[in-house]
């Protein structure tokens, strides 16, 4: 469906600053393609600031976790690009070394977590609920940089990691607890849904087609292009080792990223069935896709 008028100029378009959404949305922030006419105003930030700006409606197309769109389905509508979902790529649980769920069980314990509202925080109530009903939890938020010198510095007995710390934690004298992706990839049989780009839904359809397709051409440009725009990335990342930029492209933009498929959207369904189930979310009939 072709957009026959175009919407208000900029559209604000906002994303994480981690190297997958950077890699993804570099085309389009250094016009290196064809913007077929749009204007973005862009925005970057970490992704729980997202999923919170989104409730006031911020920007007209964002990242979000996929747990806080969950939340944001009356407001926005989910795009089948752009996406960050896969296996292996999973939210972990670290712990100082010795200190493990299991043995856990008789005191309270505070877990720090990236967001409440974030897919890691809402997998983690998951896993606890199936593997350990018996442990106290105290959940506490904080942006996912400050988790693990969170648990090096006591403040949390446990940390959700999420990004290029799972790259970076044994380096830091942490262990893993648990690796939640794998817990729901073996519960499901499906991919992990992680975090999805979403847009306002009262924006024309075949607008947001246009703007989906705009987007599926820039990650075409860059896998086509993997080192142009390289210092655009490296300026935004959390950790600046090249190599760990790297891995985490490799890791979190993949098929799955052009194109949600059949898998993908079976897997987005039942993460937000799960979630609906254990009272985490709301029920909403609306359409999930936006196209």
């Amino acid at each position: 469906m072709k957009a026959t008028a175009m919407p208000i100029s900029p559209i604000t378009l906002a994303y994480s600053s981690c190297p997958n959404d950077t890699f993804i949305f570099k085309a389009i922030a250094q016009k290196l393609i064809d913007l077929k006419g749009f204007t973005f105003e862009i925005a970057v930030d970490d992704v729980e600031a997202l999923n919170q700006q989104a409730v006031q409606l911020t920007h007209d197309v964002t990242k979000l976790s996929f747990a806080a769109l969950g939340s944001l389905l009356d407001r926005y509508a989910l795009l089948r690009c752009g996406a960050a979902l896969g296996k292996g790529c999973g939210p972990l649980v670290v712990s100082r070394p010795g200190t493990g769920l299991a043995g856990a069980q008789n005191t309270r314990q505070t877990v720090a977590v990236p967001g409440m509202g974030t897919t890691a925080c809402h997998l983690f109530r998951f896993f606890m609920a199936d593997q350990y009903p018996d442990i106290d939890v105290t959940l506490l938020a904080m942006p996912f940089e400050k988790i693990m010198p969170a648990v090096l510095d006591k403040t949390a007995d446990f940390g959700i990691i999420i990004h290029e710390g799972r790259f970076v934690y044994q380096s830091l004298g942490l262990e893993m607890t648990a690796d939640l992706g794998q817990w729901w990839e073996t519960k499901t049989e499906l991919p992990i849904p992680l975090g999805c780009i979403a847009i306002r839904r009262e924006i024309d359809q075949g607008i947001a087609c246009d703007i989906q397709s705009l987007i599926r051409t820039g990650i075409e440009h860059a896998f086509a292009h993997p080192d142009m725009g390289a210092a655009y990335i490296a300026r935004h990342a959390q950790e600046m080792d090249p190599a760990v930029i790297r891995r985490h492209i490799d890791l979190y933009v993949n098929d799955f990223s052009k194109d949600l498929g059949e898998s993908g959207e079976q897997a987005v369904t039942a993460f937000f069935s799960y979630a609906g189930k254990t009272g985490l979310l709301p029920e909403i009939d609306l359409p999930l896709f936006a196209c």
